[in-house]
């Protein structure tokens, strides 16, 4: 198969409607679930905790993985934030799917976003799933409908999506701890003539037990009491796309093999030992925005769920922070 058909997006038609009907649906989502007090994010509201970390980039690599920030052997200071995904904030003893959204500091060059193009961050975002639940803009619009509507616009949905009833039912789990997972971007992003999906990959000697009778907040004191004892180390990886086909890029909820084309380590993640379950703490990482298009022009976003989180992430970010009375802007440092 010849590399130009690699990294190749195909637009649908009228992805722009349901990307507009999305964010419509999903900053309604939040008024309604955000009564009282502040405005939280319509995904991944509740968090674990925001932390330091370094992510430093492997020396040596081959010159195919040599491309954007891994272009170098370097070191950038991060601050990585954990979640639980559901937009309700629940005990963390249910199913859910979690997250790692990684932002990287003292990122040089120009970036995608026009209103943020000089800002130094670069962000990577993953979860604790392989795939994602939809196969495209149109179905996760039509999930999110069928989610926010009545019981038999659920029943009507999940009838005829048959895929995604087992993406979504495979992908809730029980964790117990943050640190001690493997996460997934789901989604592909451009990477040279290519493209990858990324993995963090845990260092795990001694893994945590699920607590017994667990609190509503465990996973958090579980990091809480794991970096009050050391750090905690991440493999970041990334799986190049080699066929079109096996490998889709607008089809985000198709896994790509890894025995097609397995996870090579380009960066190490080391979160440091450290305290970080201060309020202030909490509330910088309340505010802080995370989105994949927080990027170098190299690690552009690929595909139709990607193209949403662009107007969608923003939409939601600009109003949360506005509601909120709280400036949004880019970290420069780990000060606080």
């Amino acid at each position: 198969m010849s590399d130009n058909t690699l990294a190749q997006e195909t637009i649908p038609a009228g992805e722009a409607q349901y990307i507009a009907d999305l964010s419509a649906r999903l900053k309604a989502k939040i008024i309604r679930d955000n009564p009282t007090g502040i405005m939280r994010r319509d995904a991944h509201p509740k968090m674990h905790g925001v932390v330091k970390a370094e992510f430093t980039v492997e020396a040596d690599l081959p010159a195919e993985l040599r491309v954007g920030v891994f272009a170098e052997a370097r070191t950038y200071q991060a601050w990585i934030r954990y979640s639980n995904q559901d937009g309700t904030i629940q005990a963390d003893k249910a199913r859910d799917i979690r997250g790692m959204a990684i932002k990287l500091m003292g990122v040089p060059g120009d970036k995608l976003l026009e209103s943020e193009r000089h800002e130094q961050t670069q962000d990577f975002i993953v979860i604790s799933t392989n795939v994602f639940v939809t196969k495209n803009v149109e179905e996760f619009d039509a999930l999110i409908k069928a989610m926010t509507g009545s019981i038999l616009s659920k029943i009507f949905f999940f009838a005829t999506h048959w895929r995604v009833i087992w993406n979504l039912v495979t992908s809730l789990k029980k964790f117990a701890n943050p640190l001690q997972m493997r996460y997934w971007s789901t989604t592909p992003y451009l990477f040279g003539n290519t493209a990858v999906k990324y993995s963090a990959i845990p260092h795990v000697r001694n893994p945590d037990p699920l607590p017994s009778d667990p609190g509503p907040d465990y996973l958090r004191q579980a990091m809480v009491r794991q970096l009050a004892q050391g750090e905690a180390l991440f493999d970041f990886t990334v799986q190049l796309q080699t066929n079109a086909d096996n490998m889709p890029i607008e089809d985000p909820g198709k896994e790509w093999k890894e025995s097609e084309s397995p996870f090579r380590k380009v960066a190490t993640i080391r979160i440091l030992q450290q305290e970080f379950d201060s309020e202030a703490q909490r509330v910088f990482g309340e505010n802080l925005s995370y989105t994949p298009w927080h990027s170098l022009p190299a690690h552009r976003p690929l595909g139709g769920i990607n193209r949403a989180r662009k107007i969608v992430y923003d939409a939601i970010s600009t109003f949360r922070h506005e509601y909120n009375k709280v400036a949004r802007k880019e970290p420069a440092s780990w000060d606080i």
